[in-house]
Formats: structure tokens, C-alpha cells, sequence
């Protein structure tokens, strides 16, 4: 582990936790700054494992009300809803992911890929932004099950790699019906169970292929993460509130844009 290779897991930490909660795409962010500094790692172990860092720094933003809704679940309707609606929204991406991660990282973990999906779901961003779409529930707690099943089939949307995690749930739910505040804090509660299921899953899959030297890398890309995650965390909502998505649309279409005159020119 030299010095060149862990100031590329601090840059890769830091992409990973300032992306991973806004609608940009986390993993298609990796993807290309990994292509483009020439990083790799093992079946992608390195970008999926410091993940991480990121679920924890929502468990440490939101860990008390996480601690109220669970103390609140034996005579608290809204809070056992609530709970159950995150467990239905995870079960899609949980039954795809078991059966088909291998084949969409084989497949589709490519920067072309990125750079497209990047453009296409900017454009998606600006135009539902821009749309009056009669938002009703403001309020995470009274998202209905069918409802959260529907977002969480929208996150299924998101294991091709530039669709965005937390974009895909985020349309999915102003879709059916929450406005932009609601739809994100949503998608936060969401990543927890899904991002913690693919750590396990891959981390199940590929332990015994990971070195000293792997292993160190992934500890200092989950503290870079889980840091710079924390300062999204704590500061992304009130921003969706008071401007929306054009920042992170605009974004999207000026990475992707780049990343494909970059792949042009440099291969």
C-alpha cells in the first residue's frame, strides 16, 4: 500500500460519501474518477465495501429518531407503517441484487455506460423538477405500502451504474405522489437497508480474495466516506427544499458530457 494508492482511496472515499445521498450517482462517479485515475479493484470490492461509511453517517445523523421509531413500534401505528414500508421498498433490489449482481457488474460496470445514464437521467431530473406534480404527502410516515413498493421498484433502476440509487427512489416517490423534501428523506431511510445488504453481500462473496493491502485501502475510503457522507447528510434536505434538483441535473449532464470527451480522447 504505497502512497500514490491511498491518496486514491481518500479521493474515491470522498466521491463516494459526497454522491452517495444526492441524485448523481455515487457508483457511476467512482466508475469514472477509478477509470480516469487509473484505480482498481477486484470485481469493484473496493467501491461497493466503503459504502459503509456512508450508512453510517446516516445512522449517526439520524440516530435518534431511528431510536424513537423503534422504541415507538409496540402502540404506534405510523411508526410500525413506517418501518414496514422501508422492509417492502428494500425486498425489489434485494431479489434482483441476489440474482443478477454478478452479471450487471460484468456487463454493465463500464464508463460508457456511466456517461450515458449520467446525461439521460439529468435530463430526466430537469424535467421533473420543472413538472407540478400535485405532491400530497409530505410527511415519510405516511407513505402508504403499496406506495413504498412502487419506489422501491424504482430502485431497481439504479443497479445499472450513473442511474443513481437515491435519483431513481427520489423520482419514483414525487411519481407517486411526495414532495422533493419528503421524497429524499425517504430515499435516506431506504439506503440503509439496501446499501447494508449489498456491503454483506459482496463483502460474503469476495473476503477471501481481499489482501492486507485491499483491506487497508477500503478502511481509508470508508473514514473519507463516512466524513464527507456526514456533511451531505446534514445539510442535502434543506437544500432540495429550497431549490430542487436543477444543480444536481445540470451536474449529471456536465459529467457525463465530459466523461465522454475524456473517453474519446484518452481512452
Amino acid at each position: 500500500m504505497d502512497a500514490v494508492g491511498i491518496a486514491k482511496a481518500v479521493v474515491l472515499g470522498v466521491v463516494e460519501g459526497a454522491t452517495e445521498f444526492i441524485p448523481v450517482s455515487s457508483t457511476g462517479h467512482q466508475l469514472l474518477v477509478g477509470h480516469f485515475i487509473g484505480f482498481k479493484s477486484p470485481n469493484n470490492t473496493f467501491e461497493v465495501l466503503i459504502q459503509l461509511g456512508a450508512i453510517l453517517a446516516i445512522l449517526t445523523v439520524y440516530f435518534r429518531r431511528l431510536l424513537g421509531v423503534a422504541l415507538a413500534l409496540p402502540n404506534d401505528p405510523r411508526a410500525r407503517r413506517f418501518v414496514t414500508g422501508i422492509l417492502v421498498a428494500f425486498l425489489p433490489a434485494a431479489i434482483v441484487g441476489g440474482l443478477l449482481s454478478k452479471y450487471i457488474k460484468f456487463y454493465l460496470f463500464n464508463p460508457w455506460i456511466v456517461c450515458a445514464t449520467l446525461v439521460a437521467g439529468g435530463l430526466i431530473l430537469l424535467v421533473i423538477d420543472d413538472t407540478d406534480l400535485n405532491a400530497e404527502k409530505d410527511d415519510v410516515f405516511d407513505f402508504s405500502l403499496p406506495m413504498s413498493l412502487k419506489i422501491g421498484l424504482f430502485q431497481c433502476l439504479a443497479m445499472i451504474p450513473g442511474v443513481s440509487r437515491s435519483g431513481a427512489t427520489i423520482v419514483g416517490a414525487m411519481l407517486m405522489g411526495a414532495n422533493k423534501r419528503s421524497a429524499t428523506e425517504f430515499s435516506f431511510y431506504l439506503a440503509m437497508p439496501t446499501m447494508a445488504g449489498a456491503f454483506a453481500k459482496d463483502l460474503l462473496d469476495n473476503y477471501k480474495n481481499l489482501t492486507a493491502d485491499d483491506t487497508g485501502l477500503i478502511v481509508i475510503g470508508f473514514i473519507t466516506a463516512f466524513i464527507s457522507a456526514l456533511i451531505v447528510v446534514r445539510t442535502v434536505l434543506d437544500y432540495v427544499s429550497a431549490h430542487g434538483f436543477r444543480l444536481f441535473a445540470w451536474w449529471r449532464i456536465i459529467v457525463g458530457s465530459l466523461g465522454f470527451a475524456g473517453l474519446i480522447i484518452f481512452g
